[in-house]
C-alpha cells in the first residue's frame, strides 16, 4: 500500500536524506520561558550527576554501580549479590515510573531529565553557539573552504569537546569503581593502574564520538524508549504538540501579511515560518503530529511563541496538550489507565521500603559441611561440623563476633578457623568452618532444626537456622 504524501516523512529519520547519508542538523538557538526551566532544571542535574558519586551516607558512596565487584549502592544503601531481588524490585519501580509518566506526559523524561539530552543541549551545543554562531553561521562555516578561521574553530571546539568528554569519563568511571579508588588510581599515578587508565580512555573515546558526532542520533536510532511512544502513547497523553485545528483553520496555513484578516480568508494561525523546524534539534517538523524524533524539549513551544507575539497573535499554536483536547476540547483526565499503574507503583515501592527497613546490616549462611553426617563425641555429645559466611554490609568493622545456639542446653558452638570471638571487616566477608555439638538426649529425631544467633559483644545482629543430623532413633 503506498503511503499517502502527506505521511512520506514517517518513512524516515531526520537525520538522513534522500540519498541514505547524514543530514547534519544545525538548530537555531533555542530562547524562551521554557528554556530557562529547562537551564535551571539541567544545571541542578548536572550538579547531581557530578557529584553523586563523590557524596558519602554513613560511609556509603551515594550511588556506586560496581558491576565487576557486584557492589551496588542506590541512594546509600548498599547492596550486595544477597540483595539481588531489591535491586530488580527498584528496577521494576524505576521503569513503571517512567511508564507512568510517559502515559501522562510524553517523552518528558528525554527533554528534561535524560543526561545525553542535558550534556548535549546544554553543555556541549551552548560551546558550539559561543565558538561556530548561531544556525545560520554554523551553516556557512559547514560550507566554508578549510581556511585559517575554520581550523581555528574546529581545532577550539574539538579540543573543549575533549576536555570535557574525559571529565565526563572521570565521573562516569567513579560510579563504576567508586569515587575512592578512582581518586586512589589518579593519585598513585595513571601508569600504575592501567585497569583504570584503559577503560578511562575507552569512555572517553565514547563519549567524544557520541557528542561530537553522533548527537541526537542516540536518541532516534540507539535509544530503544522512543520506540515505546507508539505502544504508550493516547489521545489522552500530554505532550509538545502542534494545534493543527487552529494553525491550519479551513484552507490551511499561509504565509503573514500585515494587515490581512486570516480569520475572514478562511487561514490558520500558522504563518509557515518554519522557525519551529529551524529551532528543532532533531531537524521535525512538529506540526506533521506526533513523530519517533520528537523529545518533548519545548524548544518549538518558546519559538513559535516568540513568532505569535510578533504577529500579534494568541501564544500556545504548540503546546503542552493532547490530542483529545485539541479535537474535543477535553483536559487531562486521571484515566483508569493511569490509576493502575500509579497503584502497581504505590504497591511495589510499599514492598521495597518494607524489605529495606527488615533488611540486616549482616547476613549469615550457615550451611552444614557437604558430604558429613555426624560424629559421636564422648559423653554421649553428636557433633555436626558446618561452614560459615558473615557479610557485613556496613562501612564499619564489626568486631568480637561469636555464636550461640537457643534451647539446647549443654549445646556448644565453637568456629574452627577463626577465634571464638573474631571481626568482621568494613564491607566485607568473614567465612571458616564450626563444629556444633549438643547432647544426644536433647536431640528428637535425625534431623533437628537449630537456632543460631550471631552476636557482636552482647549486642544480636543476626539470626539464622541449619539442620543438625543425629541418629534416626533412641533407645
Amino acid at each position: 500500500m503506498e503511503t499517502p504524501e502527506n505521511e512520506k516523512f514517517r518513512d524516515s529519520i531526520g537525520t538522513i536524506n534522500e540519498e541514505g547519508k547524514r543530514a547534519w542538523i544545525f538548530p537555531k538557538m533555542p530562547s524562551g520561558k521554557y528554556y530557562e526551566w529547562r537551564k535551571i532544571v539541567s544545571y541542578i542535574l548536572l550538579t547531581f550527576l557530578v557529584a553523586a558519586p563523590f557524596i558519602k551516607i554513613n560511609g556509603n558512596q551515594f550511588l556506586l554501580f560496581n558491576v565487576l565487584e557486584r557492589r551496588f549502592n542506590i541512594f546509600g544503601f548498599p547492596f550486595w549479590p544477597q540483595d539481588f531481588h531489591l535491586v530488580v524490585i527498584s528496577m521494576i519501580i524505576g521503569v513503571i515510573f517512567i511508564t507512568l509518566f510517559t502515559v501522562a506526559f510524553g517523552r518528558i523524561f528525554c527533554g528534561w531529565i535524560c543526561p545525553q539530552t542535558i550534556f548535549l543541549e546544554m553543555v556541549f551545543r551552548r560551546i558550539e553557539y559561543w565558538i561556530d554562531g548561531d544556525r545560520g553561521k554554523q551553516i556557512r562555516l559547514d560550507k566554508q573552504a578549510w581556511n585559517a578561521e575554520k581550523i581555528k574553530k574546529r581545532l577550539l571546539k574539538w579540543c573543549i569537546f575533549l576536555v570535557i568528554s574525559f571529565l565526563i569519563a572521570n565521573v562516569f568511571l567513579a560510579y563504576l569503581i567508586g569515587s575512592d579508588q578512582l581518586i586512589q588510581d589518579i593519585t598513585d599515578g595513571p601508569f600504575k593502574h592501567l585497569g583504570t587508565l584503559f577503560p578511562l580512555l575507552i569512555f572517553t573515546a565514547v563519549f567524544y564520538f557520541v557528542f561530537v558526532w553522533f548527537r541526537e542520533q542516540v536518541c532516534i536510532i540507539a535509544c530503544p524508549y522512543g520506540r515505546l511512544q507508539g505502544v504508550l502513547l493516547d489521545d489522552k497523553s500530554i505532550l509538545v504538540a502542534y494545534d493543527h485545528k487552529r494553525g491550519e483553520g479551513e484552507n490551511g496555513r499561509k504565509k503573514f501579511r500585515k494587515n490581512e484578516d486570516r480569520a475572514e480568508l478562511g487561514n490558520g494561525d500558522c504563518i509557515d515560518c518554519f522557525q519551529c523546524v529551524n529551532v528543532c534539534p532533531t531537524g521535525i517538523d512538529i506540526r506533521n503530529g506526533t513523530q519517533l524524533e520528537c523529545v518533548n524539549c519545548t524548544a518549538c513551544i518558546d519559538e513559535c511563541d516568540t513568532i505569535m507575539e510578533k504577529v500579534d497573535l494568541p501564544k500556545g499554536l504548540i503546546r503542552y496538550t493532547s490530542e483529545s483536547e485539541i479535537e474535543k476540547k477535553e483536559k487531562f483526565k486521571f484515566t483508569p489507565r493511569l490509576k493502575g499503574y500509579t497503584a502497581v507503583l504505590v504497591i511495589l515501592t510499599g514492598v521495597l521500603i518494607g524489605m529495606l527497613m527488615i533488611r540486616n546490616d549482616v547476613e549469615a549462611n550457615i550451611l552444614r559441611l557437604s558430604g558429613q553426617l555426624y560424629e559421636t563425641k564422648p559423653n554421649d555429645r553428636i557433633s555436626n561440623v558446618f561452614t560459615y559466611k558473615l557479610i557485613n554490609k556496613t562501612t564499619d568493622s564489626i568486631d568480637e563476633v561469636h555464636f550461640k545456639i537457643r534451647k539446647y542446653t549443654g549445646g556448644t558452638i565453637k568456629p574452627v578457623t577463626n577465634a571464638e570471638n573474631f571481626v568482621i571487616p568494613r564491607q566485607g566477608i568473614a567465612e571458616g568452618t564450626l563444629f556444633i555439638e549438643i547432647p544426644k538426649s536433647q536431640l528428637k529425631n535425625g534431623k533437628n532444626k537449630i537456632t543460631v544467633d550471631v552476636y557482636s559483644k552482647d549486642e544480636l545482629i543476626e539470626t539464622t537456622s541449619v539442620n543438625f543430623i543425629g541418629p534416626s532413633s533412641y533407645n
